[in-house]
């Protein structure tokens, strides 16, 4: 009986000392881009919920918002452009950068079927989402290096975010726009250019900005574009940053097999997308979670790409080795 009793209060001690070991709250950021969509899936699954009592996504709409969710710390672990996370790093925000985990997700979609190529797009109007960001960064050195100016060879109409650019499309403000997954397979879905009709679609894909990147640079057609960053006190939690880990990989996997369950799950927390797009939206796009530190030389190379020709980008110079979470 005596021993009976004592078994009983270890047990409990420990279930104590595992609840106080719990976070009140993890909260996970992120875009409506693919690179969100893992961390809506760990959030409905429970993933976490090992580590916190509560655990939530907050969706940032644009870059200035990202920004203030990083620099006021309300967030703990978060999606991000990687010239974004290098260039809060330089600045002196709290930040890590944890994996790489969209290697290609642009592409121009048009109405003429004719434009095959960035040249091809000379002298037209090109609906163009978060001017000095990373769709506008990747065009602006495609375009360079292909021996064009971005501002004299293009009209480039600036919008706030891949859906006002894509709105602008479907209405027919423009014709052009750079676009980011899934955001090219809603346009093709809502004015029914996916699947191919008999009469010609509306839309067409055209320029991969990735393959394009390879080709152009004569390297692998893949652009270390976005991934998970820890920001604030949460980068010495080394047991969440564990979790946090193995969990958006295993989501990401998920995600990537079962299109129509992710479509499913990933709607219902941002409605304004569209189930059947966000669905074919996954094939198009390259996943694959890569750790911040194998990322390294991939990064390198386009952060010292963007250090000679837009320092701005990243913050003036390129992120020591302190920036990459090990």
């Amino acid at each position: 009986m005596f021993k009976t009793l004592i078994t009983v209060l270890v047990l409990l001690s420990c279930v104590n000392i595992n609840a106080q070991d719990k976070l009140k709250k993890l909260v996970l950021s992120g875009p409506v881009a693919s690179v969100s969509h893992p961390l809506i899936h760990m959030v409905k699954t429970g993933a976490l919920n090992d580590i916190a009592e509560v655990v939530e996504f907050k969706l940032w709409k644009n870059p200035d918002e990202l920004r203030a969710l990083t620099l006021k710390n309300r967030a703990d672990f978060i999606a991000v452009p990687t010239n974004v996370a290098a260039n809060l790093y330089n600045r002196g925000v709290r930040i890590k950068l944890l994996n790489v985990s969209v290697w290609g997700i642009l592409g121009m979609i048009t109405r003429d079927e004719t434009l095959k190529t960035l040249a091809d797009f000379k002298g037209k109007e090109i609906a163009m989402p978060f001017r000095a960001d990373m769709p506008d960064i990747i065009f602006e050195e495609l375009v360079k290096a292909q021996g064009m100016d971005p501002k004299k060879d293009f009209k480039l109409k600036y919008m706030s975010n891949p859906f006002d650019a894509m709105q602008n499309l479907i209405l027919r403000q423009v014709d052009h726009a750079l676009l980011a997954e899934p955001a090219i397979s809603i346009a093709l879905m809502k004015t029914g250019s996916f699947p191919l009709k008999l009469v010609a679609p509306d839309l067409y894909r055209s320029v991969d900005l990735q393959k394009e990147w390879g080709k152009t640079f004569k390297v692998e057609s893949k652009v270390p574009q976005a991934g998970m960053s820890v920001i604030g006190d949460m980068i010495l939690n080394k047991k969440a940053i564990k979790r946090f880990n193995e969990e958006y990989a295993k989501s990401l996997q998920w995600y990537k097999n079962n299109p129509k369950e992710a479509a499913s799950i990933v709607v219902e927390e941002i409605p304004m997308l569209d189930e059947a797009g966000v669905a074919e939206s996954i094939k198009h796009v390259q996943l694959n979670t890569v750790s911040a530190e194998d990322s390294k030389e991939d990064l390198e190379f386009f952060y010292k790409l963007l250090e000679k020709n837009n320092p701005k980008t990243i913050g003036g110079k390129l992120p020591n080795d302190a920036f990459y979470f090990r």
